[in-house]
């Protein structure tokens, strides 16, 4: 054998083993998942494939590329950001570290919303204003434009960084929505019927994953136990928000009652609540 041959690179199976093993050793509880996720991007196959081609060599640049990324997971780096997307409402959404990780949690804005919007045929609300506060990667106002074409979406965050991808995420999906740089609902001129929103709520006290650290402060966390700025918007909205329209925030559910109590003082009224949402109809 030439001792400068290059060593064999693992079979699917045998990388996958000893990645899985080092993810579980360092506390990553989804380590068989993140590990398929891992191969499958480096490989450029979905992990159907890994399963049904368990005894492939892996070729070295696969290899390399695996490897890099499994050091990353080790290090708590989200997958999504190191694979540089995440599903959301059957969609992907490209996502980087200035943009919040979209979560399974608030694809029920868009069921609320369907739900809302059902009784109303498109003859009654042909251009139905919707903003999305705190747009980030653009996953709820795209999900809301695509699932209910007959909306007037608009897309607004205060970093220019996050809109950037929220506008690739729009051309990719060719979704037609606006996008507006602002600081909630400060920029937006026009009375919408309905805010949806996923604002920071994280209150800095809370145990949390490691992960979270390499999620954008901006979007994550927020002072008076997480409340201050989803209490901003709604003394915005109970001003620029028309009569009868709907309010929609994601909150942790032990938020909801301080929450609800809140926005009765600003004339709104619970209509629904559901898991981390709560949907609220101006008075």
């Amino acid at each position: 054998m030439n001792a400068k041959s290059t060593p064999q690179t693992p079979a699917i199976k045998d990388w996958l083993k000893a990645a899985n093993k080092q993810l579980d050793l360092a506390g990553i509880t989804s380590a068989n998942l993140d590990a398929e996720i891992i191969l499958s991007s480096a490989v450029g196959q979905n992990r159907t494939y890994l399963h049904a081609h368990p005894e492939k060599i892996i070729d070295n640049a696969q290899f390399d590329i695996a490897n890099s990324k499994l050091k990353l997971r080790l290090k708590r780096i989200p997958i999504a950001y190191i694979i540089g997307h995440k599903e959301f409402y059957g969609r992907d959404f490209l996502v980087n570290s200035d943009t919040l990780i979209p979560r399974p949690e608030s694809e029920d804005i868009i069921e609320i919303l369907k739900t809302i919007l059902t009784p109303y045929s498109n003859s009654h609300i042909p251009i139905a204003k919707l903003v999305d506060v705190g747009t980030g990667s653009g996953c709820l106002g795209i999900s809301a434009k695509l699932e209910l074409p007959q909306l007037d979406v608009t897309l607004m965050d205060i970093s220019l960084d996050a809109l950037k991808v929220a506008s690739q995420n729009a051309q990719i999906l060719f979704a037609d929505v606006k996008i507006i740089q602002s600081n909630l609902l400060e920029s937006y001129s026009k009375k919408p019927y309905i805010v949806i929103a996923n604002l920071p709520y994280v209150d800095q006290k809370w145990d949390r994953s490691p992960e979270t650290d390499h999620e954008p402060s901006l979007a994550l966390f927020a002072d008076d136990d997480g409340l201050s700025i989803i209490k901003d918007l709604i003394i915005q909205a109970s001003v620029k928000l028309a009569n009868n329209g709907h309010l929609l925030l994601e909150a942790d559910p032990i938020q909801h009652n301080s929450i609800i109590a809140f926005a009765i003082k600003y004339q709104f009224k619970l209509k629904i609540q559901k898991n981390y949402i709560l949907a609220f109809t101006k008075k």
